[in-house]
């Protein structure tokens, strides 16, 4: 259990997802109960859906990696056209710029840094391996008339993906479904593993694949829980998450104990700004299922609230259960941004060296650590990081963050490197509207310092209609500041700061509109808030955050007193 639970707020989940932290194992080994008449929907998922081992990869004889279909038409096991796997590498969706340079520009950048990449997200490892293994539940046993659908053993066993190479795993369940193409769990299983690569290869074209097999998944088994689940997962990437939330509570009429519907609906709840409701699912997937995917979220819920100290605990505590180097990476990480929120950058630095000691390639640990570093002052270590962060996860924090280094240190050639990036953000923004993704805050976010202003506030205006949370509130704001309409948006930029989130990047949003406002001592307290609590929050934010208090100061400084002046006859 959580240590001390009570009933706190939430936050919105603007991290990572996290890997499900079950042993493998233990997972496959254990049965889930039945679902209860009128269980809460508002419990986390089980670590794991499997009640069989999963086996080794089959062969992929009879298999024509050329076009992805079966080289013997004629055999029983050929599934019929519309049940056919989604190709590894298809077209572009019907909606897909695919001749546009700046969607090409985003997927030169994915493909190279995959070219180089030795290890994929040690995270995404640790979910694709309990994954496999819930694609191996047997639902039931086998009926007569073997047309209907049935669960196999899954086609990807935990040991391929131990080395993190998800790509692989994608072929070999590929290779599995056409030769089982009933195996319903394992359609399931290849929607998440599409889901996971969209993800972590910053490629949103994945997307509409996983709907495919999602949508195939049920079509052979109406209503199981792991395609439900699936496809709330499917809905929360691309940011519907009033569809998660649906979704997610239909997995959980058919499974209350379905991990990741659980922790899904967690995540949606935090997203729509249900915060209240959020805690309360929480505690109830902590009591169903208590592990290290709930304990993130609980710590995430206590931080929007202002309980750091809450936070922190649970966070430890995952991390001394974690034995996997995915939940180990993880949870470093998160601790690591925790301590990076609150300014101490030592201890950031020493969660994101043990979470890389875990996995020396997860990437959010790595843009963590260059982030800390910049903080720290030791900016051409950051640039380096970042650098290779973008190089294969071209989203839009990074290359937002690299871009303002790239500003800060003004080199020679640093402001069109800069231009780079923010051209890339569009890029990535163009591309997954396309496939589906709701990309309105991130494009709030980056154009209101570095694009399009106007458009920046239509995007955080359109956000707001969908969700009332502290981050669509902050950007909301600054949208509207940099837009010239203060006024307005000083009552978001109140209500970001309204739950006792400690964000030092919300603290000087609310105090450059506090100043634009006249509220100059209001602002100057923000500011000093904002540079106290993270001084190295932003590299351009906090040096403008700091000549603003140098004039705030100039401003309302008392008159130096100066000795009278005498007449020349006084001397």
């Amino acid at each position: 259990m959580a240590p001390e639970m009570n009933d706190g707020g939430t936050h919105p989940g603007r991290r990572p997802a996290p890997p499900v932290a079950a042993d493998v194992a233990d997972a496959a080994a254990e049965g889930m109960p039945a679902a209860a008449p009128g269980a809460d929907a508002g419990a986390t998922e089980r670590g794991a859906d499997a009640d069989v081992e999963t086996p080794l990869v089959p062969g992929t004889e009879g298999v024509d990696e050329t076009d992805g279909t079966d080289i013997d038409s004629n055999t029983s096991n050929t599934p019929p056209a519309h049940l056919s796997p989604p190709e590894p590498d298809p077209a572009p969706a019907p909606d897909t710029p695919a001749d546009d340079p700046r969607v090409a520009a985003v997927r030169r950048v994915g493909a190279a840094g995959r070219r180089w990449r030795a290890v994929q997200l040690g995270a995404c490892a640790a979910l694709l391996a309990v994954a496999m293994t819930a694609g191996a539940v047997a639902v039931g046993a086998l009926r007569d008339g073997g047309g209907r659908a049935v669960a196999t053993s899954a086609a990807v066993s935990p040991g391929l993906l131990a080395g993190g190479d998800l790509d692989a795993g994608v072929t070999s369940l590929q290779a599995h479904l056409r030769t089982q193409p009933r195996d319903f769990g394992s359609w399931a299983t290849l929607g998440l593993a599409y889901v996971e690569q969209a993800r972590t290869q910053g490629d949103p074209s994945r997307y509409p694949q996983a709907r495919k097999a999602f949508d195939t998944s049920l079509s052979l088994r109406a209503d199981n829980d792991q395609a439900l689940a699936g496809l709330a997962a499917l809905a929360a990437a691309r940011h519907d998450f009033r569809g998660a939330l649906t979704d997610a509570d239909r997995a959980l009429e058919r499974n209350p104990y379905n991990e990741r519907a659980m922790c899904t609906r967690i995540d949606a709840l935090v997203e729509l700004g249900r915060y209240a409701e959020a805690s309360k699912a929480a505690g109830t997937a902590d009591a169903r299922r208590p592990g290290i995917p709930v304990f993130t979220r609980y710590a995430y819920v206590h931080e929007l609230r202002g309980d750091v100290t809450t936070a922190r605990r649970v966070l430890t505590q995952a991390l001394d259960a974690a034995t996997g180097p995915g939940d180990i990476a993880y949870v470093a990480t998160q601790l690591g941004q925790l301590a990076w929120n609150q300014g101490d950058y030592p201890t950031a630095l020493a969660h994101y060296a043990r979470a890389l000691a875990a996995d020396d390639g997860y990437l959010p640990a790595l843009e963590g650590r260059a982030r800390a570093q910049a903080a720290s002052g030791r900016r051409e270590e950051a640039v380096k990081g970042l650098e290779a962060v973008v190089a294969r996860y071209p989203l839009p924090g990074p290359l937002v963050a690299l871009g303002e280094l790239y500003e800060a240190r003004g080199a020679a050639g640093d402001a069109a490197r800069a231009r780079d990036q923010y051209a890339l953000v569009d890029a990535w923004t163009a591309l997954a509207r396309a496939n589906g993704v709701d990309v309105d805050l991130d494009t709030a976010l980056a154009a209101a310092d570095h694009g399009d202003r106007a458009a920046a506030l239509r995007a955080a205006r359109a956000e707001w209609a969908r969700r009332h949370t502290v981050h669509t509130a902050d950007a909301l704001a600054w949208a509207l500041h940099v837009n010239g309409r203060d006024a307005e948006a000083l009552g978001y930029a109140r209500q970001a700061t309204a739950t006792g989130y400690r964000n030092a990047g919300f603290l000087y949003h609310l105090g450059m509109i506090e100043r634009a406002t006249g509220h100059s001592a209001e602002a100057r307290t923000h500011l000093t808030a904002a540079l106290e609590l993270n001084p190295g929050f932003s590299p351009l934010g906090a040096r403008t955050a700091r000549s603003t208090l140098t004039a705030l100061t100039a401003l309302t400084a008392p008159p130096a007193h100066t000795a009278p002046r005498t007449t020349e006859g006084g001397r």
